[in-house]
């Protein structure tokens, strides 16, 4: 059973306990006339203001003749249409302008799940929580960009003293700038509030994970090539544009709960079309060395470069075919980039495992009776909406790389060890000097001394 307290009644106000007289754990709407002390209510989660519609006015006097199922779906083509047009103009721009847009793309993800939060509780006027959140996010950007630049730009470091300090303390100093954020949040706590500050500390930290974490590793899988940062994000379009299609056209049979407008046709049509287009995109974009070859720093020229003999990933490999496929297809042998076959594993990932993404994304959203996080995208809705699902397949792509892809990177061990002391230099020249006359190859060579 519900126990509801009154505010104006005096005998009810004796029967409670001093900690619920605090408010701790208060989770109403403001100004509503009593407090929800326990119990799974719509009152315990307040609702957060609807967004508003934002569709350019040309555009929906151009659609105002179509029914509102037609108008959205044209109004999401066009949208959709746009975005991939920019998308492509940054892709030819190059690394450095990718940077910043992930960046941009992470800040505004951070801002409209933090701003629920804020919208949820902000009758309770938690101090300082906004200021936190911003702060929180500064430290940890700082420190994982600071890991970038000590990783990508190490020669350019070792230039400025100020950034030789800077990257050598880097560590030390990211966790004495999170100390200080820590502390501020201690000293923030007020005793009405105690649970409630306790709860949204936690929900700026979970967003910190779900999304600089993982912003963080679209820009290490971009330093890889941007073939590896170009065909995950193009598939994870392809899939939310192929499930929409054959969910629009075919869709009949729902899929899940925490998304009614989900269906089984929609997620199967959206499989198979993602397969194809990744297999055939993958193709395409291993003919173009722009593509294929990891971003370097320079140290000459001044400037990053994508110059590289085609590793085997991207060189044409004969594959003999199973008996039962030459049978059906009369071919005993297909000929293939590697990484086109690498293509069907992110692809398969993308259509099976990446709509979860979206599927979370749902139930926060269900969690909090929003449709969109934000009303950014006419048609869309925020930008965290369409970018539930790239942040896993982010992480998903980092972990097939390391695991699978990845070895050792000659340009980075030469720049670890450019950073070390002349004598620790000659230590390491004359062990591996010894070690190569062992194995014989400076004497084949004729390299001895």
């Amino acid at each position: 059973m519900r126990r509801r307290v009154g505010r104006g009644d005096p005998d009810s106000s004796g029967n409670i306990s001093d900690k619920e007289k605090d408010g701790e754990d208060r989770l109403a709407f403001s100004g509503e006339g009593e407090v929800e002390v326990e119990g799974d209510t719509k009152a315990d989660t307040p609702e957060v203001p609807a967004s508003a519609d934002n569709t350019p006015e040309c555009l929906s006097k151009a659609l105002e003749g179509l029914s509102s199922r037609w108008k959205n779906c044209w109004i999401r083509v066009i949208l959709s249409l746009t975005m991939i047009t920019g998308f492509c103009l940054v892709i030819w721009a190059g690394p450095i302008m990718l940077i910043p847009l992930v960046m941009t793309i992470q800040i505004k993800c951070f801002q409209e799940i933090i701003t629920i939060g804020y919208r949820v509780y902000h009758s309770y006027e938690l101090p300082w929580f906004r200021t936190l959140c911003w702060y929180f996010l500064i430290c940890v950007n700082y420190f994982f960009y600071g890991e970038t630049v000590a990783d990508y730009f190490g020669v350019l470091v070792r230039r400025k003293e100020l950034l030789q300090f800077l990257v050598r303390y880097h560590r030390f100093i990211s966790f004495t700038m999170y100390l200080a954020g820590f502390c501020m949040f201690v000293l923030s706590l007020v005793k009405k509030h105690y649970r409630l500050q306790f709860y949204m500390f936690a929900w700026t930290h979970v967003t910190l994970l779900i999304v600089v974490t993982q912003s963080h590793l679209v820009i290490q899988n971009l330093f890889e090539g941007l073939a590896w940062f170009l065909i995950p994000a193009s598939i994870v379009i392809c899939n939310d544009i192929m499930a929409y299609l054959f969910g629009f056209f075919f869709g009949r049979t729902p899929l899940i709960k925490l998304s009614p407008k989900k269906t089984w046709e929609g997620f199967i049509g959206g499989f198979f079309g993602t397969l194809v287009f990744g297999f055939i995109f993958s193709y395409l974009v291993a003919h173009i060395q722009y593509f294929i070859c990891p971003v370097e720093y320079d140290s000459e020229m001044n400037r990053f470069t994508m110059e590289c003999q085609r590793s085997d990933l991207f060189m044409l490999q004969e594959y003999s075919l199973h008996p039962v496929v030459q049978n059906v297809l009369g071919w005993e042998t297909l000929t293939l980039y590697p990484f086109q076959v690498h293509s069907i594993a992110l692809s398969t990932f993308a259509s099976l495992i990446g709509p979860f993404g979206g599927f979370f994304a749902s139930g926060f959203k269900r969690a909090f009776k929003i449709k969109d996080f934000a009303d950014t995208i006419p048609g869309h809705g925020g930008i965290m909406d369409r970018f539930d699902c790239q942040y896993l397949m982010a992480t998903f792509v980092h972990v097939y790389l390391t695991s699978f892809i990845r070895g050792p990177n000659p340009s980075k061990v030469l720049q670890q060890l450019l950073a070390l002391h002349p004598e620790q230099q000659l230590s390491i020249f004359y062990s591996l000097g010894a070690h190569l006359r062992e194995k014989g190859i400076l004497l084949a060579t004729g390299g001895e001394d």
